[in-house]
């Protein structure tokens, strides 16, 4: 991945005080997709380590997923498969998969759906975010690949802020190390 990506993903990001009563400050991606270089580079920076494994279809999260994940699968000449949430109020209609994650790092537990008729046992799947830190919404993803018979091949985020271990465990390559985001 070429390091001036790596520079603007970091120069365009911003942490953000939400004010009064809060405990910590927040991030701000949105610079991301206002830059049109970046929003070019970002598909074919995230699927290039999984490009020689030949996924079949690219599997994301709302709801920076629904952004990123259509920019990866563009850049793969796949399909692109959206795992919704019900909080959203937009579940489709039809036949879903569900799976719940395991607690986040705000100890949530998020439900995701993917419908059935998008994901199936000849699908080798790019799971595609925008930052992970604790892999539960991966884990859930992960999950419902397995019910539907689909092998997932890792996934590719734009900031990675996991242990190793998660990384390790859920394939995980990215962009920019948190770390680098600085406050």
């Amino acid at each position: 991945m070429p390091a001036e990506l790596t520079e603007r993903l970091a120069a365009l990001f911003r942490w953000i005080d939400p004010g009064p009563g809060t405990s910590h400050l927040v991030s701000d991606i949105s610079g991301w997709w206002r830059d049109p270089a970046v929003l070019a580079e970002l598909g074919p920076a995230l699927v290039a380590p999984y490009r020689a494994a030949r996924p079949t279809v690219v599997l994301a999260p709302a709801v920076t997923g629904l952004l990123l994940g259509p920019l990866a699968a563009t850049a793969l000449g796949v399909g692109f498969v959206a795992a919704h949430k019900p909080a959203d109020g937009r579940l489709p209609a039809g036949p879903l998969t569900w799976a719940q994650s395991p607690p986040d790092y705000r100890g949530r537990r998020v439900d995701l759906a993917v419908r059935d008729r998008h994901l199936g046992p000849d699908d080798r799947v790019l799971v595609v975010d925008d930052w992970v830190r604790t892999g539960a919404q991966l884990h859930a993803l992960y999950d419902i690949c397995a019910a539907r018979g689909a092998e997932v091949l890792g996934t590719a985020v734009v900031a990675v802020d996991c242990p190793p271990e998660v990384a390790a465990d859920l394939r995980i390559t990215g962009l920019i190390d948190a770390a680098d985001l600085h406050a």
